[in-house]
């Protein structure tokens, strides 16, 4: 008894330190930051975009990648309601994801639409009956990217030129059906809206004549690649998205919209209608299309591209709006084309004149 008498505030200090330590480590624990779950395309996955948003809100946003509107529908049906708050999708499927009920509606009033390039607001895609869905976040195009120390330059504004005899075996052709045969409809005076099975009889010989100058049909790395390192001077289908972390070093790297036009594309970021962090979602969203955030995504790690907000120029360098061809973006909206968006039966013939054509 004495024995523990004298240990008596040994052990009192003790306990109170262990107490102490406990509803420390406690606190610590119980004031964990919210979380926002965003399933996004790769360029929202840069550090210098979302760390931002996380410090001023005490958040932690969990991104997960992913490539292609199918792929985001499908996880989003094998999920359980509330998983994810956030969507990113590609511009001409929101009606796809609004006709399923998967998003929720957006104030039009607390979004800067009205800052936002005229063409790409895309009111017909975003909104339905007056109700907005989702909000244009970037933009770009499928044109022509090129070695601008390689190639006449004036050559690459018209199209028939670029992939004709003269450049042969110095191309490589963007493996994607959608873009690149928007550009050749194009080519011919179709418009891509209007793009059916009687037009694709008109697309074929170019589709063949493309194929026949080129030395590759690659994806985007490989295509990317190829032009880097002088195997390929020109890429059919590229764009700023293509050239633009290469000209950093590679200045000669650039892209333009040829005369007769180009495609272009959007992506779009919405609200999950069984989202349990709406307010939080729509303050993520407000700070992506706000002129800083947008200059952060146009810039990002993985692939460059336009902000929907023109007011996003204020945030840039002088090189990085070069590099954009910023001060060209009003003639290049007005001469370019949102790329196909075929039903099911033209989708089927569109791939498989592409697999016919570009397979040779």
């Amino acid at each position: 008894m004495k024995g523990f008498i004298k240990g008596g505030p040994t052990m009192t200090k003790l306990r109170y330190s262990l107490l102490a330590i406990a509803v420390m480590q406690l606190a610590t624990t119980s004031v964990v930051a919210q979380e926002l779950n965003a399933l996004v395309w790769c360029d929202h996955a840069d550090d210098a975009l979302i760390k931002p948003f996380e410090e001023k809100h005490d958040v932690k946003v969990n991104l997960r990648e992913y490539e292609g509107t199918g792929a985001a529908l499908a996880l989003l049906e094998q999920s359980r309601p509330g998983d994810w708050d956030v969507l990113v999708i590609d511009g001409i499927d929101v009606f796809r994801a609004v006709e399923t009920g998967m998003l929720a509606p957006l104030p039009k009033n607390e979004l800067p639409i009205k800052d936002m390039f005229t063409e790409v607001i895309m009111e017909e895609n975003n909104s339905k009956d007056g109700t907005w869905y989702a909000v244009t976040e970037k933009f770009g195009y499928n044109t022509i990217s090129y070695n601008s120390a390689k190639v006449d330059v004036e050559d690459m504004q018209d199209l028939a030129t670029v992939w004709s005899d003269k450049y042969a075996g110095r191309i490589s052709i963007y493996d994607y059906y959608l873009p690149v045969m928007g550009l050749a409809a194009i080519s011919k005076g179709v418009t891509t809206a209007n793009m059916d099975a009687a037009s694709l009889k008109t697309i074929g010989p170019v589709l063949g004549q493309m194929r026949s100058s080129a030395a590759s049909v690659a994806g985007v790395v490989a295509a990317q690649t190829a032009l880097a390192t002088g195997e390929v001077d020109i890429v059919v289908g590229g764009g700023e998205w293509l050239t633009a972390v290469l000209a950093e070093e590679q200045p000669e790297m650039t892209w333009t919209i040829p005369d007769q036009g180009a495609v272009r594309w959007t992506q779009s970021i919405g609200i999950l209608s069984d989202s349990k962090q709406k307010e939080l979602s729509l303050e993520f969203i407000k700070y992506i299309t706000s002129p800083e955030g947008q200059a952060r995504l146009a810039t990002s790690a993985c692939f460059w591209g336009m902000p929907a907000n023109s007011k996003a120029s204020d945030f840039m360098t002088d090189n990085q709006r070069a590099i954009l061809r910023w001060d060209e973006q009003n003639k290049f909206l007005r001469r370019t084309q949102l790329y196909p968006a075929p039903n099911m039966d033209l989708d089927n013939a569109m791939q498989d004149l592409w697999l016919d054509k570009l397979s040779q």
